[in-house]
């Protein structure tokens, strides 16, 4: 199928704008685009909405836990893209059961943007992959290929927040640009990860709706922008800045990520999924054995040396 009647939840959050905001340049590309938004946010953004109307961006305002809301919104759509948050992650199941009852409806894609949930055997016990192994099982195993399709665009961790320290946890990896200190993950900020910026998820999403075809759907689409190490952004990192050495660069080993990882979530701190993903991507989690991008159309994405660049700005700009 060619999508071309769209329907986007949770477009004004933090990817889902970027999503929405790679597809403005191709609204000619497609026949309806809307977004499914809160009476808050209707209130909150009013401006932002208005805009969005004078792009030709339909704007429906509703609850996402409202059946009869959800169903009239899906009048017409054949593709819905959800971007819904990580803690809530679990109201899509409804929204999938609804995408499939729904005449029109005929593809949805899943907030699935980040860490491949299904990489290894051992990825069906890690926390953080609980609310999205819900949502997969729902369109793998109850749902039927006749009522909907699926795809999945797993990106990876973002890039930006990658390079930022977790508050209070300096040893769970970062950049702090200002200060000129660093805390890499892996012996001596080897380990390889790859890492998808989110604008490039707006883009790589844009690319899986442009190409869709037999075989994109009912699969993870495993994508990204450029895969490096620790020691390389650092290393691009000083390059660009003081063309020395930092002199405040320490190193986390796995086995102490482990041990702080353990620890959060024995004393129930919020860190504790921050520090999971992290061990996860230094194990290697993110390494894919071929990714998806040609797929798609192998769009334009960002290297390691403009993500670099930007977060320097952005921190020049406080």
């Amino acid at each position: 199928m060619s999508p071309k009647n769209l329907l986007i939840f949770g477009a004004t959050g933090t990817i889902g704008s970027f999503i929405l905001e790679a597809i403005l340049p191709a609204r000619s590309q497609f026949d309806r685009v809307a977004i499914f938004t809160s009476p808050r946010t209707a209130e909150t953004k009013a401006s932002y909405l208005e805009k969005l109307k004078a792009q030709n961006i339909e704007v429906i305002v509703g609850d996402v836990e409202d059946e009869n809301a959800v169903k009239a919104a899906y009048n017409g759509i054949d593709t819905v893209i959800s971007a819904l948050g990580r803690m809530a992650l679990a109201q899509q199941i409804p929204l999938i059961r609804l995408a499939a009852a729904s005449p029109s409806v005929k593809l949805f894609l899943p907030s699935e943007y980040g860490t491949d949930i299904a990489y290894g055997p051992a990825s069906v016990n890690e926390k953080p992959h609980q609310q999205k192994l819900k949502v997969r099982a729902v369109l793998e195993k109850e749902i039927s290929r006749e009522q909907l399709d699926y795809a999945y665009v797993v990106t990876g961790p973002f890039a930006e927040m990658y390079l930022h320290l977790a508050p209070g946890v300096d040893e769970a990896g970062g950049w702090d640009v200002k200060a000129r200190k660093a805390v890499l993950l892996g012996e001596k900020g080897e380990a390889r990860v790859s890492l998808t910026t989110m604008k490039d998820v707006g883009t790589l999403v844009l690319s899986t709706l442009l190409n869709a075809s037999p075989e994109i759907v009912n699969r993870a689409l495993c994508v990204n922008s450029f895969t490096t190490t620790p020691a390389q952004i650092q290393a691009e990192f000083e390059r660009q800045t003081t063309g020395a050495p930092w002199t405040d660069v320490s190193y986390t080993s796995l086995d102490r990520l482990r041990e702080l990882e353990a620890k959060a979530w024995e004393e129930g701190k919020p860190v504790a999924t921050v520090l999971t993903l992290r061990r996860i991507w230094t194990e290697g989690g993110t390494l894919y054995e071929k990714r998806a991008n040609g797929i798609i159309g192998e769009p334009k994405v960002m290297g390691l040396e403009e993500v670099v660049a930007n977060e320097i700005k952005r921190v020049a700009s406080l």
